[in-house]
């Protein structure tokens, strides 16, 4: 299939238009974890533990995949287990490890929330060229790449104050 002629766009509206993409994603995700009984960070971390599919993974993998601490990953875990979408199981080849395992009714009710909009980016997909695929897919990792380091920043706290500065003494007592 050929692409389609597309309108010049640079890069600043690029970024506004990943702004809203980014935005929504992020009101949905949270919608889409309200109706299943999740927070968002579980619900990510459930996303990842669908996508192992047939390679569960371990707490380690996760805590990678998702830029979260191991012992964050534990919390994440044991909701996940007592909400009853995922268990831990031993790995089969190290018993002194866990992979995590999504259970199969759970993920066939997350399927049901996601396949629709998959359904629809997935139509999306379909008016671009394999070659604009694989442009839009390598924009997609290095960007991941680029967030990751960017988020290790603001956890080392090397971008500045998150408050900003007062300018003067703080009073108090209301002045009426």
């Amino acid at each position: 299939m050929q692409g389609k002629p597309r309108p010049a766009a640079t890069v600043q509206e690029a970024l506004a238009r990943m702004d809203r993409y980014v935005a929504l994603g992020i009101i949905g995700q949270q919608e889409v974890a309200q109706l299943l009984g999740l927070n968002v960070t579980d619900l990510t971390c459930l996303g990842h533990i669908l996508g192992a599919g047939d390679n569960p993974l371990g707490a380690g993998d996760l805590a990678e995949l998702t830029n979260l601490t191991t012992g964050a990953v534990t919390g994440v875990l044991n909701r996940l287990e007592r909400a009853g979408y995922a268990r831990r199981r031993p790995d089969p080849a190290d018993r002194r490890r866990v992979r995590v395992v999504a259970d199969p009714a759970a993920a066939a009710r997350v399927f049901a929330v996601y396949e629709p909009f998959y359904a629809r980016l997935g139509a999306v997909f379909a008016e671009y060229s394999p070659d604009e695929v694989a442009v839009i897919a390598d924009w997609f990792g290095r960007a991941t790449a680029e967030v990751t380091a960017h988020l290790e920043r603001v956890r080392a706290s090397e971008l500045g104050p998150v408050a900003p500065q007062r300018l003067g003494p703080v009073n108090p007592k209301p002045r009426w």
